[in-house]
């Protein structure tokens, strides 16, 4: 069964970067293309950044192209999403979910999220 653990959310000051990590367990991880999802307060599950398996290519959501990058290390089964210029509108729980591409994401096949909170 899927397993997926995010850890490294928190709050930070608009401008500032932080580094978020998804351990999976479980399954292919190294054969499965992955993505990071997230939630805003009130809102539904939002795409952010998808990886293929081998690495390559990487796909962002607009609002968040030059800022973040989405990376992986298959001998560790990690996923990572480093996030720089941090703007409050990416306050939301983090997700890492199977797949490259799209807001589904259900409970079985994504983790119990990070939050990430962007304010001064």
């Amino acid at each position: 069964q899927v397993q997926l653990v995010e850890s490294g959310g928190g709050l930070v000051q608009p401008g500032g970067s932080l580094r978020l990590s998804c351990a999976a367990a479980g399954f292919a991880f190294r054969l499965s293309p992955m993505k990071w999802v997230r939630q805003a307060p009130g809102k539904g599950l939002e795409w952010v950044s998808g990886i293929h398996w081998t690495g390559s290519p990487t796909i962002y959501t607009d609002s968040v192209k030059g800022r973040f990058t989405i990376s992986r290390d298959n001998a560790r089964n990690t996923l990572y999403l480093q996030m720089s210029s941090l703007k409050p509108e990416d306050t939301a729980v983090y997700y890492c979910a199977t797949g490259l591409h799209g807001a589904d994401a259900p409970p079985a096949l994504r983790g119990q999220g990070t939050q990430v909170t962007v304010s001064s």
